[in-house]
């Protein structure tokens, strides 16, 4: 993480690897809840910021409320979800960069999603209809898509992709938006429009399986001296404080 997390994402990394998926949610909280607090050295949170580091606070929340529904513990997804969307309509407030509020607004309707509460459906709606009334406000809808909050934003639906396509990556940025930058509305809509469509079936087969992927950090296929003891794989993907298997998340063995 580029934030002032004091190292719980990586802990809760860790839990995912482990199966321990309530204490991932802790995890995750406790580093949510830090970011938001204070980001980065210098960096007031309650200021606007070009950047949005915040969102990296917001999608820890996110990833906590998706790991206590793995878990099983739905109580403590659905606060978590409305920690989380209290914290963003709050930051609605400072955050006023073009384009910023709509991708705001995604992050709500995200937290309804993982936290299984009503009313997604109309709050992606809300984002996209944001994205398509800041369009002409917005310079580079590429550059701003690559902004901390925007990638924040999109980085808990491809983490919870990852675990239904065997550790590969199942949603790309390409997927995420739309063919034609040149309309910035449009581009950006298609975020709010595509989880729309996938993110609550992707959650919904995570709690299924009752698995949850890690995030996809540094990868190598076919590494020669680490394998996995469940799968047998030699994929790996550096995440947390351990080399885990790219294909099931688990701690793989030095060989």
């Amino acid at each position: 993480m580029n934030t002032q997390d004091g190292g719980h994402h990586d802990a809760a990394v860790d839990a995912l690897a482990a199966r321990e998926y309530e204490t991932a949610g802790n995890r995750y909280t406790r580093g949510g809840r830090r970011v938001l607090a204070d980001p980065r050295e210098g960096l007031d949170p309650f200021a606007p910021d070009e950047k949005g580091w915040i969102g990296q606070g917001l999608q820890q929340l996110l990833a906590a409320a998706v790991a206590y529904r793995v878990a099983g513990v739905d109580p403590r997804a659905t606060r978590r979800a409305v920690e989380g969307i209290a914290a963003t309509r709050d930051f609605q407030r400072v955050l006023d960069a073009p384009g910023q509020g709509a991708c705001l607004a995604e992050f709500v309707a995200d937290f309804k999603i993982a936290g299984g509460l009503d009313g997604a459906g109309a709050a992606y709606d809300d984002a996209a209809a944001r994205y398509a009334a800041a369009g002409d406000a917005i310079d580079s809808p590429q550059a701003l898509a690559t902004t901390p909050l925007f990638g924040a934003a999109a980085a808990t639906i491809k983490q919870v992709a990852r675990g239904q396509a065997n550790g590969e990556i199942a949603i790309r940025w390409e997927d995420l938006h739309g063919s034609d930058p040149s309309r910035p509305g449009d581009f950006l809509a298609h975020r709010a429009r595509i989880k729309k469509q996938r993110f609550a079936g992707l959650v919904e087969k995570a709690v299924a399986d009752g698995h949850l992927a890690a995030p996809r950090g540094t990868t190598e296929y076919g590494n020669e001296t680490h394998r996995c003891p469940d799968c047998g794989s030699n994929d790996v993907n550096w995440a947390g404080t351990d080399v885990l298997c790219m294909r099931c998340s688990t701690p793989t063995e030095r060989i």
